[in-house]
């Protein structure tokens, strides 16, 4: 057994080294590992006082998931893992820390490599010489017992822990140096894309002088400056509804396929839950993930929260959590972001692939086995698989039935037509499943960008990858008041405008990495939505401005610019409700329909309070651009 410092820690950039970025531990390495010494654990777990029939059975369990032995039985139903390593200890005759201090814990960067396959840590004491406190592994559970035999002077520097131990000291003794480093890679790497400059210095200058052109302009000739303005307006947002206009074509062809799973052995696949004063929702959300159909030992859950959140802490260790869950505390630093808080724990994260969740999620059970099989039949291009979001409380209010029919139209028919063309995507806020190398590789999530999810997905079709759609849903809860929503959408209105400012700092770039095709589609889809929302009220006063205009005059002699403007702000108007509403139903089962009824009528209302979140969020962006608007959320009914 070599004792030594840390490995190199895997690169955060994929040209930076010649590693992957890749957790070592890989499907083929695990079958390499089980098939080369199956004997030998079993020879060592029964040495350690376990029953020849219960190491069969997880030994017929282990050749099933291609696993160790190990592996199954630390994830076996009445199993400790502090037990379990104390009668190591003992057999080796070695000291047991069941807790480690993490103020004698060594750190460096590449101790964060035991957070992802935890093997020893040294242990710096003041008053006594350095130890290695060790986790030994049954399969050379002998080896080592005859080195100790052999060596006995050995044992003066070595103590056993338990893999948990190991990780939480870890995680403690590098929590100031990993949030810093969490906060400003992004920034200090490639400044260019991240959100924590709001405006860069020629975009402030460029938005200055067209301000000031504009005020010009309005005051030097306001009849001729309002006769431009009103039809470039309108034709602006008319533009915008062209891609929703497609994807409700597109929808009307569209067939599901059918979905398929992979068998044999599965990689580990890591899940991540970012919570924030969620208390009330961790026994749902707990047995929404154990409900996960992915074998135990293989499935990494981390439940990453704010370490001065002490309730939600408290209330998620009261659910007596398996082994293949943990805790992260992410100490306390600004932003207080969903996006920091991800990015520090992917600093741990142990699986091939990862997927993010919400507190109040309820994936479907088998969501990760459809993912896995769309990552391995999909070119590696493919770094990113967005699952539906179904919103389960359409008929809670008007406001849930028009978010539902919102979240429909979206996860339904309009990205899967932007995945079927190759187009890029904005993800939304969940159910995202990464591959883990290229979301290392892209730099992780941006802690200055609170809407993450839109920004990631365009970062990463800009820097070479793309996404896809999956088919089984992930259901979750709208916000069912005027309050919440408003909060939420004022939130995500603010994420927006900086992930359009962000990727407008080089346009000529932008289009040199995405193509000429790309980066319209982008500008339609982030900065049509921002304009439509923004625009809404002033297209409705044209509107009204026109009806007023016609009556004025003659009903022979109606100005031909006069009627077309009418016609094409009435489209408009009319046209992104109608949109809107048919494209979302046409998306739903017959039972979400139901749901909805007839609570549609409310369309105009919820696009004007749409309008009222974007202008309130663009007011925010200059006073407090990294603000993390919190949603409430209580336990689905």
């Amino acid at each position: 057994m070599r004792l030594g410092e840390y490995s190199q820690a895997p690169s955060l950039r994929g040209g930076d080294s010649g590693h992957d970025g890749r957790v070592p531990e890989t499907a083929a390495q695990r079958d390499l590992d089980a098939a080369s010494a199956p004997a030998g654990e079993a020879a060592a777990l029964q040495s350690l006082g376990f029953s020849k029939p219960l190491v069969e059975a997880i030994a017929a369990k282990a050749r099933h998931h291609g696993t160790s032995l190990e592996q199954e039985l630390l994830h076996h139903p009445g199993i400790e893992e502090h037990a379990y390593y104390g009668a190591m200890a003992r057999f080796l005759r070695l000291p047991f820390l069941e807790r480690i201090d993490s103020a004698i814990v060594v750190d460096s960067e590449h101790a964060d490599t035991q957070l992802r396959r935890p093997t020893m840590i040294r242990l710096q004491h003041q008053r006594q010489a350095p130890q290695m406190a060790v986790i030994p592994r049954a399969a050379r559970l002998g080896d080592l017992a005859a080195t100790l035999a052999n060596r006995p002077s050995l044992r003066e520097g070595l103590v056993v822990t338990t893999p948990t131990a190991l990780r939480a000291a870890v995680w403690e003794a590098g929590a100031l140096r990993r949030v810093r480093h969490t906060i400003g890679e992004l920034f200090d790497q490639r400044q260019d894309l991240s959100a924590r400059i709001v405006l860069m210095g020629g975009q402030g200058f460029v938005a200055g002088l067209l301000t000031a052109t504009l005020v010009a302009c309005a005051l030097a000739e306001p009849g001729l400056f309002f006769s431009f303005l009103h039809p470039a307006l309108s034709y602006l947002y008319l533009f915008g509804l062209i891609l929703r206009i497609m994807a409700l074509l597109h929808h009307r062809q569209r067939h599901e396929t059918q979905v398929h799973d992979v068998t044999g052995p599965l990689p580990c696949y890591t899940i991540l839950v970012a919570l924030y004063r969620e208390a009330a929702i961790a026994r749902q959300l707990v047995d929404g993930l154990k409900r996960i159909d992915w074998p135990s030992p293989l499935l990494d859950i981390k439940l990453v929260c704010e370490a001065d959140d002490r309730e939600t802490i408290d209330a998620l260790r009261a659910q007596m959590l398996p082994a293949n869950f943990e805790i992260v505390e992410v100490p306390p630093a600004a932003p207080r972001t969903k996006p920091k808080a991800l990015t520090y724990a992917l600093n741990g994260v142990r699986g091939d692939y990862l997927v993010i969740y919400d507190a109040e999620d309820r994936p479907h059970p088998r969501q990760l086995r459809e993912a896995y099989c769309r990552f391995c039949e999909l070119p590696a291009e493919v770094a990113c698989l967005q699952a539906p979001l179904v919103i389960s409380n359409a008929k809670a209010s008007w406001i849930s039935a028009l978010f539902a029919l919102e979240y429909s139209a979206l996860f339904r028919a309009l990205l899967p037509w932007l995945a079927n063309h190759r187009m890029p995507i904005p993800l939304g806020g969940t159910s995202n499943h990464f591959r883990v190398a290229a979301l290392r590789e892209v730099g992780g999530w941006d802690p200055f960008n609170v809407t993450e999810d839109a920004d990631l997905g365009l970062r990463l079709f800009r820097l070479g990858y793309r996404a896809d759609v999956l088919q089984r849903p992930t259901q979750e809860d709208a916000p069912t008041t005027r309050a919440v929503w408003m909060g939420q959408r004022t939130r995500w209105f603010k994420g927006w405008v900086q992930t359009w400012l962000v990727l407008m700092r080089q346009p000529g770039r932008l289009a040199a990495q995405m193509g000429l095709r790309n980066v319209l589609i982008f500008q339609l889809l982030i900065g049509g939505m921002l304009l439509s929302s923004l625009l809404h009220p002033l297209i409705f006063v044209f509107l009204v401005e026109g009806v007023f205009a016609m009556l004025a005059a003659p009903a022979d002699a109606i100005p031909a610019r006069v009627l077309m403007l009418f016609v094409v702000d009435a489209v408009n108007i009319f046209g992104s409700y109608l949109i809107f509403v048919t494209l979302g139903i046409k998306a739903m089962t017959d039972d979400e329909q139901r749901q909805i009824g007839m609570r549609w009528t409310g369309v105009p209302l919820y696009w004007l309070l749409t309008s009222i979140a974007s202008w309130k969020a663009v007011m925010e962006l200059r006073a407090k651009p990294f603000f993390w608007q919190k949603t409430p959320h209580q336990p689905s009914s």
